[in-house]
């Protein structure tokens, strides 16, 4: 354990030693303790250092005059057993004991606990004794049966080495039976730790009013549980269960779970969604005894005497053999001017080593582990609110499609969380599949009127494409600005549009004018097929409530000027088709000619599908829905503002297609090889009426009897990955007029409707599974360059767009119970 002036450190001898920081010599030893000291912890703010110890006590001691102020004994005495964890709360002034005897036990040292204390040791009519009497070191010969008393005089200690042995009788302090958890785990409680952490390197610790506390803690039965701190006591809320030996080593950083375990792994556990986020393999076998955090940045100290460094994604950045013996401690601690960091580490081998550490820079994560404020006054180039905050969310790498991005996609999901809870809504994150990035979800609260409230959610996600640096003009997660617009990647699809929308309703919240209650629900993996997003949705229905309507922006207008709403999506079938010849991969030049080609077959197969540019799939057209005479006008006015033809854009639109994206073969792919197994992705895009499941196997079924026709001996396989249905919205609705009405007075100009031809996969889902209709309202333009190189919003766009959402839930905000 360190602060700014002094290390102190513990082990098997009873004595603490303490050193002096800047000149690494001994300046005293804290003597008192009669067994190994096995844990030790600062409350800086008192300038105390408390120590356990083998001896089943607890010392406290003055880090200015290195005197005793305390001596604690544990309820049950000696019966506590060794006492193996300590942790200080510095909100609640209280010291947390993890003991051998499995108990937790507590004991607060605010001025009201100490005044009770010392009443009721009033009130009881008798003298403490200086300290407990030991039942051994207390004894006296068997043949005498004489009771163990403090009389006996084993201790060997001589007067040199008493120093702070025994202190005042008001000194000393009895934890009492209410402040005792029997059997807290099924093993001893190894490692504890704060949430949030208090500990160096993490941040600046500030306590916020209002803000819980929790207690971590790792026990020899292989779980984590987390109790809520509150002053009379500590309740149970979750257990995890690692299966990977005893849980040896704890430390929290954010809302994320470090523990080292016994066989070489360390758990990344999730505290607000209660998953495992991912378990880091250190070294097979080998005990992880020391865990430290610097910034974004994990130390993992082994019993092999290895230290290693790991990124926030999780990769093995740095390792060196720090020690000859096993490492028993570690932590990160920084100068008294905070510009400088180290890690100090303690072993068997009988020494203590101090190394330097800088922490990685990684695309900015490592500053934004915690979120302390959106807009800061001392930043000048901040601009607002919400262009700051879009700066902040667009800094995190949060590309779903990358393995290496998972954990960015989750801090990407923490940062919103917070970030929402800090503009006024009630916020939490929800777990979707195992190892899946979690939803989401905030609600901000509208004023109650003499009517129910709405209940609008807005959907969106926080995910991103990959944004290779090819192409780019700036770095893709550093928001620049030029020439009225914002460049970055996630600007227009989909961070802006969350943080426009998240403004919107924070500045009607503060002016009292939300009349709504507007519920975020806001996911990982749009751009991967929004896996887990159904079930988690179900799962969590309760929490997100009843619907009205819902909402989104998740697309662009048709052109630069003019402002659009989008009221029809097509749906989408992705299949993969694979032709196989059961045999290992041929030599064309002894082989060709000879063997039937698996290439040959998919060319043939491939090109039943389409027939005289219409796609060849018996009866694919029979629910396609006629154009209407309303819809034929639309288009007639669309193709006078994007110069395009009417039936462009209906083909584009409202017309069903199908598509072969690419071919794959098994092999070297070089021109000599005849490829045993060749595979294809096809898509089919499908619009209103076609029923989705009936066209994804029709597609499944042509190509399967398309392929009996060929009596190939090759073997075809069909499967279907993913699909979405098509949406369209109705525009005599109630809630379209209101969105239509609020563009129309931002912008003063009627919006044009338009459809696009892409899927979002989770709106026709939500609609049918809150049984409410849903909105499309894109913010960007047609030059955004949404998933390319250089991707952008207009500033204004950006700021007029959250406008137009204050606007319409004001309208909305007088709309009871609305029928469609």
């Amino acid at each position: 354990m360190a602060n700014a002036n002094h290390i102190f450190t513990g082990g098997q001898g009873q004595d603490i030693a303490v050193w002096d920081r800047h000149t690494f010599t001994l300046k005293t030893t804290l003597r008192g303790h009669t067994g190994s000291i096995l844990a030790l912890e600062l409350a800086e703010e008192k300038g105390w250092l408390f120590s356990a110890s083998g001896d089943s006590t607890v010392r406290v001691w003055s880090t200015v005059t290195f005197l005793p102020v305390y001596i604690l004994n544990p309820y049950l005495e000696t019966g506590a057993g060794d006492l193996f964890s300590l942790v200080w709360n510095p909100a609640m002034q209280i010291i947390y004991v993890g003991c051998q005897n499995t108990s937790l036990q507590w004991q607060g040292f605010c001025k009201f606990q100490l005044d009770r204390r010392a009443e009721e040791q009033c009130g009881s009519g008798t003298s403490t004794p200086t300290r407990k009497v030991h039942k051994f070191f207390d004894s006296y010969p068997q043949y005498t049966h004489r009771p163990a008393d403090l009389q006996a005089n084993n201790f060997s200690i001589s007067p040199s080495t008493s120093q702070g042995a025994f202190v005042g009788s008001n000194s000393l302090i009895n934890i009492s039976a209410t402040n005792v958890i029997d059997s807290a785990h099924f093993g001893y409680i190894y490692c504890m730790a704060l949430l949030p952490s208090t500990r160096e390197g993490i941040g600046h610790f500030a306590q916020k009013p209002g803000q819980y506390y929790y207690l971590v803690t790792g026990s020899g039965d292989e779980t984590v549980k987390i109790w809520r701190c509150n002053p009379s006591g500590l309740n149970m809320m979750h257990t995890f269960d690692c299966h990977n030996g005893a849980v040896l080593s704890i430390v929290t950083s954010g809302e994320t779970i470090y523990a080292g375990c016994q066989d070489g792994h360390v758990k990344v556990l999730d505290f607000e969604t209660r998953t495992l986020v991912r378990s880091i393999i250190v070294q097979e076998n080998v005990d992880v005894l020391s865990l430290s955090i610097m910034q974004s940045d994990l130390y993992t100290c082994s019993a092999n005497g290895h230290i290693h460094r790991w990124s926030s994604s999780f990769d093995c950045t740095a390792s060196w053999k720090a020690h000859d013996g096993i490492v028993l401690s570690s932590v990160v601690s920084c100068s008294s001017n905070r510009k400088s960091f180290c890690l100090i580490t303690g072993a068997n081998d009988g020494f203590v080593k101090v190394w330097e550490i800088v922490p990685e820079v990684e695309n900015n994560l490592s500053q934004l582990r915690e979120v302390t404020t959106l807009i800061s006054d001392s930043d000048a180039t901040q601009g607002d609110t919400m262009t700051y905050a879009l700066s902040k969310f667009v800094s995190i790498p949060s590309v779903s499609s990358d393995p290496s991005h998972r954990e960015d996609c989750r801090q990407a999901a923490i940062w919103l969380k917070k970030g929402l809870n800090q503009l006024g809504a009630q916020s939490a994150l929800l777990p979707t599949h195992e190892a899946g990035s979690p939803l989401v979800l905030g609600t901000f609260y509208g004023t109650q009127g003499n009517h129910p409230k709405p209940r609008i959610l807005f959907y969106g996600h926080y995910d991103v494409i990959s944004a290779p640096p090819e192409g780019w003009d700036t770095d893709p997660f550093i928001v620049t600005g030029r020439n009225g617009y914002l460049y970055g990647r996630g600007v227009t699809d989909d961070k802006g549009p969350i943080m426009a929308v998240a403004c919107a309703a924070a500045e009607l919240l503060q002016d009292r004018a939300l009349g709504v209650d507007l519920v975020f629900l806001i996911e990982g993996e749009e751009e991967t097929g929004s896996a887990g997003f159904v079930d988690a949705i179900k799962a969590h229905k309760h929490l997100i409530g009843n619907i009205d309507a819902i909402l989104l922006s998740n697309s662009t207008w048709i052109s630069e000027h003019h402002p659009c709403i989008t009221y029809g999506l097509r749906g989408v079938v992705h299949s993969t088709v694979e032709i196989t010849s059961g045999v290992p991969d041929l030599h064309s030049g002894v082989e060709g000619g000879a063997a039937p080609e698996p290439m040959f077959d998919m060319i043939r197969l491939l090109a039943t599908l389409m027939g005289e540019g219409k796609v060849a799939i018996p009866d694919f057209y029979n629910r396609v829905r006629h154009q209407t005479e309303v819809e034929k006008q639309l288009y007639d006015i669309l193709s006078s503002v994007t110069q395009k033809p009417g039936s462009v854009l209906s083909s584009r639109w409202s017309e069903p297609s199908l598509t072969v994206h690419n071919i794959d073969v098994s092999g070297p792919r070089n021109t000599t090889v005849i490829p045993g197994k060749v595979t294809a992705k096809v898509s089919l895009r499908i619009v209103p009426d076609q029923d989705l499941q009936t066209t994804a196997q029709s597609l499944v079924n042509h190509l399967r009897v398309s392929f009996d026709k060929f009596q190939s001996p090759n073997q075809l396989s069909v499967s279907i990955d993913r699909t979405a249905d098509w949406w369209l919205g109705n525009l005599d609705g109630p809630w379209f007029k209101a969105l239509k009405a609020a563009v129309h007075d931002e912008w003063n100009v009627e919006p044009l409707l338009i459809r696009e031809g892409g899927s979002v996969p989770s709106i026709p889902y939500l609609e049918k599974e809150f049984g409410c209709p849903a909105l499309h309202l894109p913010l960007g333009q047609s030059t955004d360059q949404a998933h390319l190189p250089n991707e952008r919003i207009s500033l204004n766009n950006l700021s007029r767009g959250k406008s137009v959402i204050k606007r319409f839930l004001t309208i909305v905000a007088n709309v009871h119970a609305p029928t469609e």
